[in-house]
């Protein structure tokens, strides 16, 4: 069956940084939009950031931008988040989600156990 595998989750001072990694089997992550959601505690999940498939276009979260860089590696089969200048409201279970289609539309259909990142203040 379909895994996705986050790896990278921290705890870090702010304004440090870190980089989240999925790791896909049984799925392509250049075949479909690929994204990351965080879940704070309390708090609805929320979508981070996206990358479609057809032209890699990206797309973040208000809170995020200028801070986070999503990519992937197709011949790793990887799933990035590129996290800068954290902050302590970007502390939360973060996740990886892929979509059953090109350009993000819906709702993923798999999702990642999900990676933990704490920032401290």
């Amino acid at each position: 069956q379909v895994q996705l595998v986050e790896s990278g989750g921290d705890s870090v001072q702010a304004g440090g940084s870190l980089t989240l990694s999925c790791a896909a089997s049984k799925f392509t992550v250049s075949g479909a939009c690929m994204g990351w959601f965080r879940q704070a505690p309390g708090k609805d999940r929320e979508g981070v950031a996206h990358i479609d498939s057809g032209r890699s276009t990206t797309s973040y979260g208000d809170s995020v931008k200028g801070r986070f860089t999503i990519s992937r590696d197709n011949a790793k089969n990887t799933l990035y988040l590129q996290m800068n200048n954290l902050k302590p409201e970007d502390t939360g279970m973060y996740y990886c989600a892929a979509y059953d289609n090109m350009y993000c539309m819906g709702t993923p259909l798999y999702w990642g156990q999900g990676t933990q990142v704490t920032v401290s203040s």
